[in-house]
């Protein structure tokens, strides 16, 4: 008896230093355009299977924006980046217009090692919310040159021609400027694999693996699994931690044209490298994992379907955005934190509070 008090009394002592364990590790993954009927979608069509829907916490995200009801990725991803409400179609910017840093920018002032691994052009709006201020998503050649400020150590995606002199206006050769910052630049997913790590130095990465945006998943080889492969092994060598954003691009791509099967695989393939942060994750004690999107596309719902037989009667409202909520799935130290109705400026509070930026 006097030996269960004092187990008890131990477990009471350590509930507290638990509870106040915080992650040096986040990786945030966005699915664009992923709403409820997406992931159950892939969901049923992967016979039952998806690993987001294994993550044990679940909460959901209020996605409209400073001057709309129904957000565009632009302001949607501001939210997550910047812990501010913004205007339609603006990028790291408020509802003044007023610019802030991003998770990615305030990592990288703590010392931390950041990684951007998406699967459009870099300069797109989900990436750029990530490190860029600009009144326009539209405004490419600004944002590419944004990378150049040297706060991402890994950026993987599309759109080359962004980087290139001959394609952009003012006719710099950002191409040119990464190499001269220390950048490795890799132009297909072949060379990302066969990266090798420099211990003795720091390993900066420019992935321009596509000229503009990736095709689609069936055609990418598993680009957005090894892309974060190979970013966790050169972002672990930071003993401060390190900040991922990950995004499922094209799953907003496909609903807006209301293709179906196409939607499915690209969350299917966002799914697999959900997957392989959390095996991570379970290794890593210090890290957390945090999916969720930034709006839902198409107004999506299911009329009927079969688990057993991985079909799906799909209906779709809409070629736009909705403004319906949308989900939130975590994993590993301070999970517990994203369960219940948040807005989407919450999670960049959160984050920022975890890795005390």
């Amino acid at each position: 008896m006097k030996k269960l008090l004092i187990q008890y009394i131990l477990f009471l002592f350590f509930i507290p230093l638990l509870s106040n364990a915080q992650p040096k590790k986040v990786i945030l993954m966005i699915g664009d355009g992923m709403g409820l009927a997406q992931a159950y979608s892939a969901y049923t069509v992967n016979n039952g299977n998806l690993n987001m829907f294994t993550m044990p916490i679940t909460g959901f995200s209020k996605t409209f924006c400073a001057d709309r009801y129904v957000t565009d990725s632009g302001a949607g991803a501001t939210a997550l980046a910047i812990g501010h409400k913004a205007n339609y179609e603006s990028i790291g910017l408020d509802s003044l217009w007023q610019k802030h840093p991003s998770l990615v920018k305030l990592s990288k002032q703590k010392g931390l090692s950041t990684a951007i691994i998406t699967t459009c052009n870099l300069t797109h709006a989900t990436p750029a919310a990530f490190v860029s201020n600009v009144t326009k998503r539209t405004m490419q050649d600004e944002i590419a040159l944004s990378y150049l400020e040297g706060n991402v150590d890994v950026f993987i995606g599309g759109g080359k021609d962004n980087f290139v002199a001959e394609k952009r206006k003012d006719k710099l050769s950002l191409i040119d400027s990464l190499k001269v910052r220390g950048y490795n630049l890799l132009y297909n997913i072949d060379e990302v694999d066969s990266y090798a790590i420099n211990k003795s130095k720091k390993n900066l990465i420019a992935g321009l693996l596509y000229d503009n945006h990736p095709p689609l998943a069936q055609k990418r080889n598993n680009m957005l699994c090894r892309s974060l492969e190979k970013t966790l092994s050169i972002l672990s060598e930071n003993d401060k931690g390190f900040f991922i954003m990950l995004e499922g691009s094209q799953i907003d791509f496909e609903a807006h044209l209301n293709r179906f099967d196409n939607m499915v695989n690209e969350v299917i393939d966002f799914d697999k490298a959900v997957g392989l942060a959390l095996e991570y994750a379970k290794k890593d004690s210090n890290t957390l994992v945090i999916v969720i999107a930034d709006h839902e596309t198409g107004g999506l719902t299911l009329n009927g379907g079969s688990i057993k037989e991985g079909k799906v009667k799909d209906k779709w409202t809409s070629l736009e955005h909705s403004g319906v909520m949308v989900p939130v799935y975590a994993f590993g130290l301070g999970a517990e934190n994203f369960s219940g109705v948040m807005d989407n400026t919450d999670v960049f509070r959160k984050i920022k509070d975890f890795l005390e930026l």
